[in-house]
């Protein structure tokens, strides 16, 4: 589970951020069709987000998190997870 919260500076142009913004989104688009990224919720009120991955691990997730374009204007949680043994879904 990722929670990122993003901070863009007042005094970056407008131009860039906006641009930043589109290539993120089409970045998170792309690892949610790969199945990378199964979940992204937005947290109501911040621009800040809670998102759970399915990664093979610590490095990949990193890799991922700091490919991201607006990756240098976040602050960013990450708290592993593992599957419940009562849930009736399955990781597959």
């Amino acid at each position: 589970m990722v929670q990122m919260q993003v901070n863009i500076p007042a005094t970056l142009d407008k131009a860039v951020a906006d641009q930043l913004k589109k290539d993120e989104k089409e970045m998170a688009q792309k690892l949610q069709r790969e199945g990378k990224w199964r979940d992204l919720w937005r947290v109501v009120g911040q621009y800040a987000n809670v998102s759970i991955f399915n990664v093979s691990g610590n490095d990949e997730l990193h890799n991922i998190l700091s490919a991201l374009p607006l990756y240098p204007f976040m602050s960013i949680s990450v708290t592993p997870l593992t599957q419940h043994p009562s849930a009736i879904a399955q990781i597959g």
